[in-house]
């Protein structure tokens, strides 16, 4: 009952993508050039993470149920010191930017706004640490953070620690399992009865672990 639920939806959602693509749209609204004074903050720059923050909330306006932002370049093997700061401030104000306007827009609750990576990065350098060098951080999958807003989320809950280096988990870990759990948990989905066939058997998308995380909900 719960898959054929779900894939009602999906089909559901596929026939408005069909409809969308069908129906040509007002170009003016993929303009992120086009001032909104009443926006959280100030878009600008075609291509940019902010332009592409002011995309996405346009978007969940229409009606589209998914929206993924990427912005590359965080792959710090080697200057970090100028490369990292260059991200923050290409996606720090957007990002909160755009939790605000949705919030303003009384889009927040029924939008998930999730913010992550691909893993972490080690507490140590990667690379010489001496003055004038060029060093880097490596790749660290033991513990890293990632955020939500919105859709059902807890505001101002920080969950988890690591040890005092950074270094591993010390309380309250996430696994993957949990964190997908928890996801379609809030997207309406209990994680352990929603099952797929697969040769011969039928799988869960946590398969047989995941618990959702009830203390960061709201």
């Amino acid at each position: 009952l719960e898959f054929r639920r779900v894939l009602f939806r999906s089909r559901a959602t596929y026939d408005d993508a069909a409809v969308s693509a069908d129906t040509a749209p007002d170009p003016a609204w993929l303009d992120a050039r086009i001032p909104e004074p009443d926006a959280g903050f100030l878009y600008a720059d075609a291509g940019s993470f902010a332009a592409n923050c002011l995309l996405a909330r346009r978007l969940a306006e229409r009606g589209v149920r998914f929206i993924q932002l990427y912005h590359q370049g965080w792959d710090h093997h080697g200057g970090l010191r100028k490369g990292l700061k260059k991200q923050c401030q290409e996606t720090d104000q957007p990002a909160a930017a755009l939790v605000q306007d949705l919030a303003d827009r009384g889009m927040l609750d029924d939008t998930l706004v999730i913010w992550g990576g691909e893993f972490g990065r080690t507490n140590y350098c990667q690379g010489l640490y001496r003055a004038g060098a060029d060093f880097g951080r490596d790749h660290h999958p033991r513990c890293f953070t990632s955020w939500m807003a919105g859709g059902g989320i807890r505001p101002g809950v920080s969950w988890g620690k690591t040890c005092e280096y950074g270094y591993n988990i010390q309380e309250e870990g996430v696994h993957i399992h949990d964190f997908h759990a928890t996801l379609l948990h809030l997207l309406g989905i209990d994680h352990e009865r929603l099952t797929y066939k697969f040769q011969g058997r039928r799988y869960r998308l946590t398969d047989v672990h995941g618990h959702v995380v009830k203390e960061i909900l709201a």
